[in-house]
């Protein structure tokens, strides 16, 4: 199907209006210059989620270095945890639902100043089926992956509303 010249024109058009009034795609963060070089820690150096934050810096042009320095900013994550608690039972007795939280801590340390400690969890329900375990455990591990995304997305935002006193 071939596109008519009007039809073009409207998309060359509309296109340059939203790139003039600043419009971005999600998930690209404006850092403060402070923030574009720094140090990643974490009590599991080798966790999903601080691959995942790593992975967002790196595509938001953050430089990620590789040992720390007194002068750059370090992220450190505290805690990556999650737990759940039961929301429903089966006439049998078996767990129907659960609700999954998922809580992380990190803290923010510039050079010279206090560390700024941030804190929030995220929830999620999960419905059971002990008929289903092994697409029900795929079903969960999908839904933690996605908590795990939104958490390190949210690490971001933070960071990006974070205003550095030098």
């Amino acid at each position: 199907m071939k596109l008519s010249s009007r039809k073009i024109s409207l998309i060359v058009v509309l296109s340059i209006l939203l790139s003039a009034c600043g419009f971005r795609l999600r998930g690209d963060f404006l850092l403060a210059p402070e923030l574009q070089t720094l140090y990643v820690s974490s009590v599991d150096k080798h966790g999903e989620l601080t691959r995942l934050v790593k992975q967002h810096l790196t595509l938001n042009q953050v430089n990620i270095v590789k040992t720390p320095r007194a002068e750059l900013p370090e992220l450190r994550i505290l805690k990556d945890e999650l737990n759940r608690r039961t929301l429903s039972l089966f006439p049998n007795g078996q767990v129907a639902e659960y609700e999954i939280i998922y809580t992380v801590n990190y803290q923010l340390q510039m050079a010279n100043q206090e560390p700024q400690r941030f804190s929030f969890e995220l929830y999620s329900d999960y419905q059971d089926d002990p008929d289903r375990t092994l697409a029900k455990s795929r079903e969960l591990a999908l839904l933690l992956k996605e908590m795990r995304q939104l958490a390190a997305d949210r690490i971001l935002r933070e960071m990006a509303s974070i205003q550095v006193n030098s």
